[in-house]
């Protein structure tokens, strides 16, 4: 089934209800996002009216099971949403894709008392959520975390460390934390579902960013926060499996929400193209900027056709993971060039906060390194294709 945008895209979409729902989401991003985006940015200041919005639209937990709260839809749909939240502030797509993450671990990994105790407050009743593995000495050596929680008498656990580049650090509702329960590497990894108001659990001031200015970033210090073994997600010492699962999903939402950003910059760059005369005609009419914009719109389809496909593996319940790492690894570098390029279409306009590339250009930058840097992915890709790396 297909569906046109208004900019002529046609998307492919498995039903009536997932093109209802894209209707929808276009109408509140065009209303409700879009209009603030750079306002907002510019002052910093997250969103947060506007999340529960989305939770109370049923967009915060729209891939996970409907007995729990969530949309049951497919990843294919759920990207294409991603994509259109991104597209008018990436602030926002980001931050839906991050909340989905951190349901990943309880949703896929949770009993049947965990998941109905707590899944449907944390897809459908307003909260936000955030996903704790990095830390300030473990980033891409993920298996390398220091935070460590000790098991108490009653069966309760104490966790004590630090986790770094935290989005929605400081105001999360619930974290899912990664924190060594045994001994050194990947396997002494366990995972845990956390309050976000749980006694010992503070936040440092958030990182000052280049971009993404209004979504908070911040390290999370965790200061003999004590949960109950109830808490516990998954098997001890199964959580760093759990967080790669994760971040095999998570890495499709980052690509499409750089498909988002990289159509934004595309439309920006084409209506610039068709209005801004030089030489007594549109600048649109010069064969070097036609070759330029044709160049930007080709990388924008390139990435989405491989960040569905990603996502149609996924659905089909087919291996997808190496997919995934090549739709990251191509779509944020996509978007890099085409923010670049469409700052070098509108010129010296272009390098000002006047027009919303140069926040664009800024933005992309950070989606080359979240969730598995680019050089990380290429990593993953060549483990699929050659095995991994003699020692």
């Amino acid at each position: 089934m297909a569906d046109t945008t208004a900019d002529g895209v046609e998307r492919r979409l498995p039903t009536d209800e997932a093109r209802e729902l894209l209707a929808l989401v276009r109408d509140i991003a065009h209303r409700e996002i879009a209009p603030h985006a750079a306002e907002e940015e510019a002052a910093g200041r997250f969103p947060r009216a506007l999340f529960a919005l989305l939770s109370r639209s049923g967009l915060l937990g729209l891939p996970y099971d409907p007995e729990y709260g969530g949309g049951g839809q497919p990843y294919e749909v759920y990207l294409q949403v991603l994509e259109e939240l991104a597209a008018a502030r990436l602030t926002v797509g980001l931050g839906v894709s991050v909340h989905t993450l951190s349901c990943h671990a309880l949703a896929g990994f949770g009993t049947e008392e965990q998941r109905a105790a707590h899944l449907p407050a944390m897809l459908g009743g307003g909260l936000l959520g955030a996903y704790c593995l990095s830390e300030p000495s473990a980033g891409s050596d993920a298996a390398a975390l220091r935070t460590r929680a000790v098991r108490e008498a009653d069966g309760g656990w104490v966790i004590d460390g630090t986790k770094a580049w935290i989005t929605h650090g400081g105001i999360a509702d619930f974290c899912t934390v990664m924190a060594r329960t045994g001994g050194p590497g990947a396997r002494g990894v366990t995972a845990f579902l956390v309050p976000g108001d749980a006694p010992g659990l503070s936040a440092a001031p958030p990182e000052r960013k280049m971009g993404m200015k209004g979504s908070p970033t911040a390290q999370l210090h965790f200061d003999g926060v004590r949960v109950g073994g109830d808490r516990l997600l998954g098997a001890e010492g199964q959580g760093f499996a759990i967080a790669l699962d994760a971040l095999d999903s998570g890495r499709l939402g980052i690509a499409a929400c750089a498909v988002g950003l990289a159509q934004a910059a595309l439309d920006a760059a084409v209506s610039y193209a068709r209005e801004r005369r030089q030489f007594g005609r549109p600048i649109g009419d010069f064969q070097g900027l036609r070759f330029l914009l044709a160049d930007m719109a080709t990388a924008v389809e390139a990435g989405r056709a491989l960040y569905l496909e990603a996502a149609r593996l996924r659905d089909e319940g087919r291996a997808f993971g190496r997919c995934a790492a090549m739709a990251k690894l191509f779509c944020t570098d996509a978007v890099m060039r085409v923010t670049t390029d469409a700052v070098q279409v509108l010129g010296g306009y272009g390098y000002t906060a006047d027009f919303p590339v140069e926040r664009y250009l800024r933005e992309a930058k950070m989606l080359q390194i979240v969730e598995g840097t680019n050089q990380i992915q290429r990593v993953v890709i060549a483990r699929h294709l050659v095995g991994p790396e003699s020692r």
